[in-house]
């Protein structure tokens, strides 16, 4: 993809606050055709600078009101698996639900994980039931959000 000009980076500014804004609205908003708007949309889509389109919902709106932190530390060698500790942890992340992002870090841990819950209780199984059962996970930390200062889904283009 070439290099993104203003008028990309402003269009990227307005989707991010409105991922629903017409061509019409972004061609008001930028000062170009909706026509030419649109072609400069595409070719973000296709460069792969928008990765997708999505609805945020509000975690509390539909009963997840606790959000933890985990930080993981993996087993580095499990004899129980041929697979490498790390990919099979990878892939079961897939498939929790919970888990809402996981970042591979450097340092002491191994893993971040950001986990939404309905309540402490959730948690619990979550934790007993699933991440300390796992074979791969050798510990965790957990931080639990008490307020969120700032949450934003926008980077800054």
């Amino acid at each position: 993809m070439d290099a993104l000009d203003k008028i990309d980076r402003h269009i990227l500014r307005t989707l991010q606050a409105d991922g629903r804004a017409t061509y019409d609205q972004l061609a008001e908003e930028v000062g170009l055709s909706a026509s030419a708007v649109l072609r400069r949309v595409k070719r973000l889509e296709e460069g792969r600078v928008i990765d997708r389109y999505v609805a945020l919902v509000k975690p509390q709106a539909v009963g997840l009101g606790l959000t933890a932190y985990l930080n993981v530390r993996l087993e580095k060698h499990t004899e129980s698996h041929k697979r490498n500790p790390m990919d099979v942890f990878r892939a079961s992340v897939q498939t929790w639900p919970e888990v809402v992002e996981c970042a591979a870090l450097t340092g002491d841990m191994d893993y971040l994980l950001r986990v939404v819950v309905a309540d402490m209780a959730h948690y619990s199984r979550f934790i007993m039931n699933t991440l300390l059962k796992h074979p791969s996970v050798q510990d965790c930390k957990t931080s639990f959000v008490l307020d969120l200062v700032k949450a934003t889904t926008a980077v800054p283009v």
